[in-house]
């Protein structure tokens, strides 16, 4: 190996050590909880004038809106967040310490996650907290978090002001999210099947539909109306007893904008006097429903859970929601045609046997 190979060597080695030092951190001890300046310092009074919530990555920008007691997302007609989410979002912000700065070359950014994050295929993530009159309270760019191998060890976050080119690795926990869905609560109820006694539909152009359950609880749901059926399939009638086991929503929107055709409604009674109401619509593929319960405590509260919304719900939910009675018959399977029978072959000719052999006649 000559002079100048080792020479580059030596270099890219001292360019490697080099990048390494300023991506990772140069203490060699773990620091004293608290030690470490707040990356806000004074910031929880000031929230309580937090008026908006933004989330910005190179796709799209999240926004999550104060409407009085309440955080609603404006996305998804401005339905109520779960109000721990943003809790612990703000929280978050106000217990984040700078426990090591790190790069300040902008190069070098992207490696950390904090590059700017309305830039093509940017993992970065922009999260601003402002309030009624669109001033900023807070704003951080926030990149990779840091994986910790040990147990008890807080998390930790790769951050960057807005404006500087400086990273930080910061300690506390930033739950952001982009994806609207996971600042909402999806689920619509949760009632077990044996509590529906009764369903009784009324889709538009068909003849009106009247179950009910038998028995005990664990009773089968049976068509009472139409009194005549075809031979049912139990499974089918099952679903409809299961209309409201662990229902959740697709998508929201106010109650006067549920898109669609009509498709009818339904009636349900359950067990402790609540009664149920389905109104259901039709749009392409989708179903949407909006629901109304009526009779028991439990129906208040379920009712102002459920009161101004109309829910897109899963596909299969349409037979549990709205059947025909077409829906609960028992498909028929068709025997396999007969065959017709192959004609019998002719037995087949038995060999013929050689003719005994006559004696040779002996001369006179």
């Amino acid at each position: 190996m000559n002079r100048r190979t080792i020479l580059l060597l030596g270099v890219a080695a001292a360019a490697t050590v080099g990048g390494a030092m300023m991506l990772t951190p140069n203490r060699t001890e773990n620091p004293r909880p608290g030690s470490d300046p707040l990356a806000f310092p004074g910031l929880a009074p000031r929230l309580a004038n937090a008026a908006r919530i933004e989330v910005t990555r190179h796709d799209g920008t999240l926004t999550v809106n104060r409407a009085g007691d309440v955080w609603v997302l404006p996305s998804k007609a401005d339905h109520p967040v779960r109000p721990e989410k943003v809790r612990e979002l703000l929280v978050g912000l106000t217990e984040l310490r700078l426990t090591e700065p790190r790069t300040a070359n902008p190069e070098l950014l992207e490696r950390l996650g904090v590059e700017d994050p309305t830039q093509a295929g940017a993992t970065s993530s922009l999260l601003k907290v402002l309030d009624a009159q669109g001033g900023v309270i807070a704003e951080l760019i926030i990149g990779r978090r840091r994986m910790r191998v040990q147990g008890n060890v807080p998390e930790s976050v790769y951050v960057r002001r807005p404006g500087e080119t400086q990273a930080w690795l910061a300690e506390g926990r930033l739950p952001i999210d982009s994806d609207p869905n996971l600042w909402i609560d999806r689920d619509i109820a949760n009632i077990p099947r044996e509590r529906v006694r009764a369903a009784e539909i009324e889709r538009v152009g068909e003849p009106r539909l009247v179950l009910r359950r038998g028995g005990e609880p664990d009773g089968r749901m049976a068509v009472t109306e139409p009194a005549e059926t075809p031979p049912l399939d139990e499974i089918s009638l099952d679903e409809v007893g299961r209309a409201f086991e662990f229902l959740t929503f697709l998508d929201v929107r106010q109650a006067a904008d549920m898109p669609g055709e009509k498709l009818g409604e339904s009636r349900f009674e359950l067990t402790d006097g609540l009664r149920v109401g389905v109104v259901a619509h039709k749009d392409g593929d989708n179903v949407w429903v909006r629901l109304a319960a009526e009779g028991s405590e439990e129906a208040q509260r379920l009712d102002a859970r459920w009161r101004g919304w109309a829910y897109q719900v899963g596909q299969w939910k349409e037979k549990a929601f709205m059947p025909r009675l077409a829906d609960l018959v028992k498909e028929q399977r068709e025997a396999p045609a007969q065959q017709p029978a192959a004609p019998a072959e002719p037995p087949a000719a038995a060999p013929a046997q050689d003719a005994p052999a006559q004696p040779a006649q002996q001369p006179n």
